[in-house]
């Protein structure tokens, strides 16, 4: 996974919890929201996608 891919799904799960503590997102889309944050979370940090895998994406520069 790429850097740019990793900073924005930081920043996608960083408003999803903003918008959740505010109360702008309540109830059963607000736990399903957090949870998608938490994986979003959890995939930057492990550099790695695991739907990425079966489709063939690859957003990570190749070094020579």
């Amino acid at each position: 996974m790429g850097n740019a891919d990793r900073i924005i799904r930081l920043v996608i799960a960083a408003v999803i919890v903003v918008l959740y503590a505010t109360n702008i997102i309540t109830g059963t889309l607000g736990i399903v929201l957090l949870v998608l944050a938490g994986i979003f979370v959890l995939t930057s940090l492990i550099h790695v996608c695991p739907l990425y895998i079966p489709l063939g994406l690859k957003t990570r520069k190749k070094t020579e």
